[in-house]
């Protein structure tokens, strides 16, 4: 095998990674903050029992769970992280009660050394572990039951329809009687009071907390660890010295062997239009309606953190709450991006093939447009009646809303939507399978292209190893193995193979060099991106180790990006090869977007939150919302556009595109993003972190802070990006519209043998050689 130590390099980093991710999963499982069978007072009464636990977390899965504030950090950026808000609350009130009965004062008129001493006093009593394994129970003091008890009445109110609350509820966006029913107001609380728990008392004495003492809360002396600190510098320096190796690398090697001879015309010409490819061309259609939907959901969202209920004074929020209308905003984005990326792989299937369709592959194309259709319809209906409060608990995580970011869709869409992805698989399979059967030099790519294709299928099912009543760090484990490992790794590393092979069957790349280039980009990508999925969890109950891990690991899916700049100024030369390459100008200058934000996005604003020092005091901040926005459309968002152009192309060859259209549309989304990250995003979570820092996560987050005239400012200024962006997406479906209802141009081109044929024509010209 020509490639041979390219694929051990490849194979070793996979064992290896997942090794680490396997092991150190168990060790999540293994110590886990415990869930007890009770939290008792000193009188023996139960406050919480596990089963109010595990019910109040579903009712909090039922109301959009991680899109109305956040636990532990994940989840929503409008309203309060619950754990840091509630044990704020609880602190402030038994510091209060104390202050009272100790010197009729309250504690904000006490001297500092009597403070000191309230504070000292404090952090014994929230830190200590009470647990007992043996009874399964916590026994609290009878200040912290008073306080709990306190607490959990104001969070009845707050999710209920207390007037007194109203303008609350207004500034964390949050709609009225967010739950109706007493009953489940009071188990959530449970919840949330749990959560609380793991984030103030200690594994053991002289430890740190069961979240490694986050969040930041100076009364109970919650700051960052030494470990924390150790792991974040040891990152950096792990991080200089692998940008150093991969400098040096690049200036050793030889380069890439020279360009094939340009061909005289498009290759993909001798190709004729296939009944499933032609079929595609509804995908396409799909893929620009929830892109449109979604960036408008998108602006909504923005405008919600200013009005919290309304739309320029339209009170929407009862019917489209921000909790359901961000829902369907992360759910939207997944659906569309996917969608891309299927119809990519689908397009290329029969190119694959010799220009052929495996039998049937037209009814199997339209029969998972179908199931498409019907999982984004079901999911999407079913997270409005879970939210509005229609379904039982049951049947709300089932058919309603799972409650997890990126995961929200109910259990029953979830499996369906993996069944769609098994279809696509199997579709890919029947023209990919017979082909690499071969032995030439186009294999070693395929074979890349097959494996990364079985990765999209299968590892989606991840998000099924956890289930409503999986205990939050289990839960937050194989999440992030659908967030990280599935969208964020073998997503790209189909996007690399893909592009790869467009540019080796449009013979702008030598194929062998494709090939190295893919499978070394690959392993170099993963050993970091797999292990990295743990800079996730720092703080979602995990050990120690997780944190040492995830650190160093996560600072390698940096490397990559160091050599960006070449790899997007390579893409930008591709269109100049030759004169026909000229018709791919605009899904190259989209794929060279991607590179960009790669580097800003994924890159830049990726390792501004992954130290662990960093993210102690970013996590749940709008730090996060800003690398979310770079990557996640800015790296996925552009690749899926410009796949679906490069399909388009190639489904309507004869053509005249409008380029002013989609010149536009690409400048306005590109300098959009940029805008309302520089002008809102990135300031007004800057702003966060220094609150944060100085005060504790509770007041970064609170009220108190977001609204004042500085946040809102910015909050407004956003509207100069979201308007600059919508734009650019109108701009962009309207082009697409164009292209698909405008008449054939038949534009004369010469063929070898000299004859003025139409370009039209040439598409069901017969294949002049195999593909690779």
């Amino acid at each position: 095998m020509a490639f041979r130590r390219y694929w051990f390099l490849l194979i070793s980093v996979l064992i290896v990674t997942f090794s680490i991710l396997g092991f150190f999963g168990r060790e999540i499982y293994r110590q886990a903050p415990p869930i007890p069978d009770a939290f008792v007072g000193p009188d023996t009464k139960v406050l919480f029992t596990k089963d109010d636990i595990l019910n109040g977390q579903m009712v909090w899965q039922s109301i959009g769970g991680q899109q109305i504030g956040s636990v532990w950090g994940h989840g929503a950026y409008q309203a309060p992280d619950w754990t840091a808000d509630w044990l704020h609350r609880e602190l402030v009130w038994v510091l209060d009660r104390w202050a009272e009965t100790d010197h009729q004062r309250p504690y904000a008129a006490l001297t500092a050394p009597q403070q000191a001493a309230l504070r000292a006093s404090l952090s014994a009593l929230y830190r200590t572990n009470t647990y007992n394994p043996a009874t399964g129970q916590v026994v609290l003091s009878g200040e912290r039951v008073a306080a709990a008890k306190a607490t959990a009445a104001y969070y009845d109110r707050l999710f209920g329809a207390d007037p007194e609350l109203i303008d609350l509820r207004e500034a964390y966006a949050i709609h009225e009687q967010v739950l109706p029913d007493p009953e489940r107001r009071k188990l959530m609380t449970a919840f949330f009071y749990w959560s609380v728990w793991s984030a103030a008392t200690e594994r053991g004495p002289g430890e740190v907390t069961y979240t490694n003492n986050w969040p930041h809360e100076p009364l109970i002396e919650n700051q960052p660890s030494t470990a924390n600190l150790f792991w974040s510098i040891i990152s950096i320096v792990l991080l200089i010295a692998a940008v150093g190796a991969m400098v040096w690398y690049e200036s050793a090697s030889h380069g890439n062997e020279p360009p094939p001879p340009r061909p005289e015309r498009d290759p993909l010409d001798a190709f004729a239009l296939t009944p499933s490819m032609r079929a595609l061309g509804k995908y396409v259609a799909v893929v620009a309606l929830l892109f449109a939907i979604q960036v408008l959901l998108g602006a909504l969202l923005a405008h919600y953190s200013i009005e919290g209920r309304h739309f320029f004074g339209i009170p929407i929020a009862e019917l489209l709450p921000y909790t359901l209308a961000r829902t369907w905003h992360l759910q939207l984005a997944m659906f569309w991006i996917a969608t891309a990326f299927l119809t990519a792989g689908l397009f290329l299937a029969p190119i694959i093939n010799d220009g052929r369709d495996p039998k049937y592959q037209r009814l199997g194309v339209n029969i998972l447009f179908g199931a498409l259709l019907l999982v984004v319809g079901g999911s999407l209906l079913g997270e409005a009646l879970a939210i509005h409060q229609k379904l039982d608990l049951d049947w709300s995580f089932w058919f309603g809303i799972q409650g997890y970011e990126y995961t929200d869709l109910g259990r029953v869409w979830q499996i369906a939507l993996l069944a769609g992805l098994l279809v696509w698989l199997v579709l890919m399979g029947r023209a990919i399978g017979p082909k690499l059967k071969r032995i030439d030099q186009g294999r070693d790519l395929l074979m890349m292209f097959a494996g990364s294709s079985v990765a999209i299928g299968l590892f989606y099912g991840a998000g099924l190893f956890y289930g409503a009543r999986t205990h939050l760090s289990i839960m937050e484990y194989w999440r992030w193995w659908v967030v990280h490992l599935w969208v964020e790794g073998f997503f790209e590393v189909f996007a690399t193979t893909a592009l790869a092979f467009i540019f080796a069957n449009l013979r702008l790349v030598n194929t062998a060099s494709a090939t190295r280039a893919v499978l070394l980009a690959t392993s170099i990508f993963l050993v970091g991106g797999i292990p990295g999925t743990f800079h996730h969890l720092y703080f979602s109950g995990t050990p120690v180790s997780i944190t040492a891990v995830g650190a160093c690991f996560s600072a390698l899916e940096v490397v990559p990006l160091v050599l960006i700049g070449k790899e997007a100024w390579d893409t930008y030369r591709k269109q100049y090869t030759t004169g026909w390459m000229q018709r791919y100008r605009w899904p190259i200058m989209f794929f060279m977007a991607v590179a960009f934000w790669n580097l800003v996005g994924a890159g830049v604003f990726g390792f501004l939150i992954n130290p662990p020092i960093a993210l102690f005091y970013m996590q749940g901040l709008n730090t996060t919302a800003v690398h979310a926005h770079g990557s996640m459309f800015g790296v996925y968002g552009f690749l899926a556009l410009g796949l679906v152009l490069f399909v388009t192309r190639r489904l309507r060859p004869d053509i005249t595109w409008n380029k002013g259209a989609l010149a536009y549309s690409f400048w306005a989304m590109n300098m959009g993003l940029g805008a309302m990250i520089v002008f809102s995003l990135l300031p007004v979570g800057l702003i966060q972190t220094w609150a944060s820092v100085e005060h504790g996560l509770w007041f970064a987050r609170s009220a108190e802070l977001m609204e004042t005239p500085l946040i809102n400012t910015l909050r407004w200024l956003r509207i100069i990006g979201d308007t600059v962006f919508l734009s650019g997406v109108a701009a962009f479906v309207w082009f697409l519209i164009g292209v698909w209802r405008a008449r054939s141009n038949e534009i004369p081109v010469q063929t070898p043998s000299g004859d003025s044929v139409s370009e039209d024509t040439l598409v069901g010209v017969p294949a002049h050689r195999e593909v690779l």
